[in-house]
């Protein structure tokens, strides 16, 4: 693999990967999640329900038209969310104890983890208004208040609608990209090593910069396994958010190289 060092001695080291890496990523995040499936269910079940109370909210606020946006945008959030997996996988990998307890205490030691986990709710807050602004804008004040029925009507089949829907697509992929670029190596980089998080969000951005193919190929499972979750009232989190986070970590080991 060929090998780039961002500037200073101790910056971390980003490889050129390829597809087949995906790939093997992937399948040992599998793995790990049969070798350790309780920290990963009562993750996926916490989510779960979080988002099935978040969306009976909107019902009960008359909101549901919202529950799309809200739905795409909690992709956003999901690299902060599997932080307690990646410290799963690592001590898979030393044979450290699993418990708990300790694996809490070592996410929430990591000061950096947080400040990273400030910038994916900025931007999961960014896409929400974004939302609100667009409707505003293209459907005005009548559309936010209307039904859900009324809503799809509107969206699927005025001009007004359409372009509201191609717009708010447009904006939702740069903001989604945004935030995969900056987010995907570096969660797990802050928790494996002693870097700070401007370093690691500079450090991921590179990653993905010296590995397009790749890393679409990876943001592509990302958005077509949280598509199916969603589309199951989240139930689908059970499984998929583990498996992403501990996919992750396999990633990011094979991306940066050992220290």
């Amino acid at each position: 693999m060929k090998s780039a060092t961002l500037s200073g001695k101790s910056d971390p080291v980003v490889r050129t990967i390829s597809v087949q890496d995906v790939k093997d990523a992937l399948r040992l995040g599998i793995a790990d999640f049969r070798r350790a499936p309780r920290h990963g269910l009562i993750l996926g079940a916490i989510c779960a329900a979080v988002g099935n109370a978040i969306l009976a909210l909107l019902y009960v606020a008359g909101m549901p038209y919202l529950a799309y946006p809200l739905g795409a945008g909690f992709a956003l959030v999901c690299p902060f969310l599997a932080a307690g997996l990646y410290e799963v996988s690592r001590r898979l990998e030393t044979g450290a104890s699993l418990n708990a307890a300790d694996i809490w205490s070592t996410v929430k030691g990591r000061s950096e983890i947080r400040w990273m986990g400030f910038a994916t709710v900025f931007i999961l807050i960014m896409w929400m208004y974004q939302v609100r602004f667009l409707m505003a804008l293209f459907l005005g004040y009548s559309g936010m208040m209307a039904t859900l029925t009324e809503f799809l009507h509107v969206v699927l089949t005025t001009s007004q609608g359409l372009i509201f829907l191609l717009v708010g697509n447009i904006v939702g992929a740069i903001l989604s990209t945004i935030l995969f670029s900056i987010s995907v190596i570096s969660f797990p980089l802050v928790l494996d090593r002693d870097v700070d998080f401007v370093t690691a969000m500079i450090t991921s951005v590179k990653s993905v910069a010296m590995n397009p193919g790749p890393m679409a190929f990876f943001a592509a499972i990302i958005v077509l396994s949280l598509l199916l979750s969603a589309l199951s009232g989240f139930l689908g989190l059970l499984m998929v958010l583990p498996v992403l986070g501990h996919t992750t970590w396999h990633l990011y080991r094979r991306v940066i190289a050992p220290a």
